[in-house]
Formats: structure tokens, sequence, C-alpha cells
């Protein structure tokens, strides 16, 4: 079960005693709004290329920003809360800027993965940081036919009067 932090500089030491130790840090990041079999495989695959995964989750605010007013559908402390009961998530932190840069930048995971749909323009700025001090960025595929989006779509079509 992942634990959720409060504070980048508390996680911050987490990730540099797990790295002395000679573990391999995994960062992801999204909004995990409506949690759904797709966000289940791509945590699964980041969690597989390490010892510790660390979820680099975005705040209301800026999933507000990035999808638009009615999103997201549950709270960030919701969605922490949620991230943390499955076995593939050791830690959550929440984020409130649009991208994890600074996030990633401060906390110098091993590898950062990306997976199901992005900007290749972040990608690229993602890549280039991870690089920077010699991490790696992976992407990981994207799992046909899972999307929040659609998951909203499908319930709001089925519900309509």
């Amino acid at each position: 079960m992942g634990v959720i932090i409060n504070s980048k500089e508390e996680l911050k030491e987490i990730v540099d005693s797990l790295k002395s130790q000679n573990k391999v840090v995994v960062t992801t990041n999204g909004v995990f709004d409506i949690l759904h079999v797709g966000h289940l495989r791509i945590l699964k695959k980041a969690k597989e290329l390490g010892d510790s995964l660390v979820v680099l989750l975005n705040s209301d605010s800026s999933v507000k920003r990035y999808k638009g007013d009615k999103r997201p559908i549950h709270t960030e402390q919701e969605r922490a809360e949620t991230l943390s009961h499955l076995n593939s998530v050791d830690y959550i932190i929440i984020f409130s800027e649009d991208k994890p840069i600074k996030l990633l930048k401060y906390l110098k995971p091993n590898i950062h993965t990306k997976g199901g749909t992005f900007i290749p323009e972040r990608i690229k700025e993602e890549k280039e940081l991870l690089e920077s001090w010699g991490g790696q960025f992976k992407t990981l595929e994207l799992e046909e036919g899972y999307s929040t989006t659609d998951i909203i779509r499908r319930v709001l079509e089925v519900y309509k009067e």
C-alpha cells in the first residue's frame, strides 16, 4: 500500500535514501480521476521497471487548467487515497504545477514513465530533463480502449433521459 506524502522535502529524503541503497526509483504522473484497468496496467508496468514507484498526482487546480472546469470528478485527496491502496504504488505526492518538471528536477528519479495519452512537447521536455542527470524517460504503451473521458461519455449516454 502506498503512502501519501505531504511535502516534497520528505519525499526527497525517501528517494535519496532508496537511491543510496542502489534501489531504482520510478516516477509517473497523471490525474487518475476515475481509476480504470488502463491505469492499473500502466502503474503495474511502471512499477516493474524499478524497486519503488512514486506517483506525482495532479492537484485539482492543475486538472481544471488542463481538462476544464468539469474535472476532476474526484478530489485530489480521494484520488490519492484510491491510489494508496494499490500494490504497485509506493508513494504519492500531489503537485499543483501544470507539469511535473520542478518536482522531477528536485527528486531526480532513476526513471520517469508516461503511459497512455500525452503531449509530445511535454515528453521532450521531461526526457531531456531526465537525461541531464543520467536518468531514463520511458513511454509505456497506450492501453487501447481505456480513457476516463470515454468512461464519462459512456455513463452520460447510458443515463441520458
